[in-house]
């Protein structure tokens, strides 16, 4: 017979054992079936990975920025670490809201993202960005409120 110590002791790395297989299976289910690993690369059909986001492709392959930016030059931030906690951060939600279908439609950019985006118009753009921002104003001016048709069609 098994003492209650020795017992607990195998529940105890069965249980870590049954949790290391579930992450595992489904981080290898993520990346390989669901092509999670496309969020890595550069390639803007990545993006149409999920059903969801078919009408922001179509309008961005209609969209002036097409031949001068993916999806990454203006909804990731430029240097290295930063761009990977983003796209980690974003690839965890999109996968959550699209496998649970708790996606709102129509999809709106987050405010962390808005950020985001809205960085990456000023760095693309700074010449331009720096003589509007010198004209004294109540409040800073955002690209995106004018300009939100530029990389995806509305």
């Amino acid at each position: 017979m098994v003492s209650k110590a020795r017992w607990w002791h195998y529940a105890v790395w069965i249980a870590a054992g049954t949790s290391v297989g579930l992450c595992l299976g489904l981080g290898i289910y993520t990346f390989a079936y669901a092509k999670g690993y496309s969020y890595l690369t550069n390639d803007p059909r990545a993006c149409v990975n999920c059903h969801v986001m078919r009408d922001q492709y179509d309008g961005w392959i209609a969209s002036s920025h097409r031949s001068v930016a993916t999806c990454n030059d203006c909804h990731s931030p430029h240097s290295l670490v930063p761009k990977y906690l983003v796209k980690a951060r974003n690839g965890f939600f999109h996968g959550l809201y699209f496998t649970t279908g708790t996606f709102a439609e129509p999809i709106r950019i987050k405010p962390a993202n808005r950020g985001v985006t809205e960085a990456a118009c000023r760095h693309c753009h700074a010449a331009i960005v720096h003589a509007i921002d010198r004209v004294p104003r109540d409040e800073p001016v955002s690209c995106l409120r004018c300009h939100r048709s530029v990389g995806h069609l509305h």
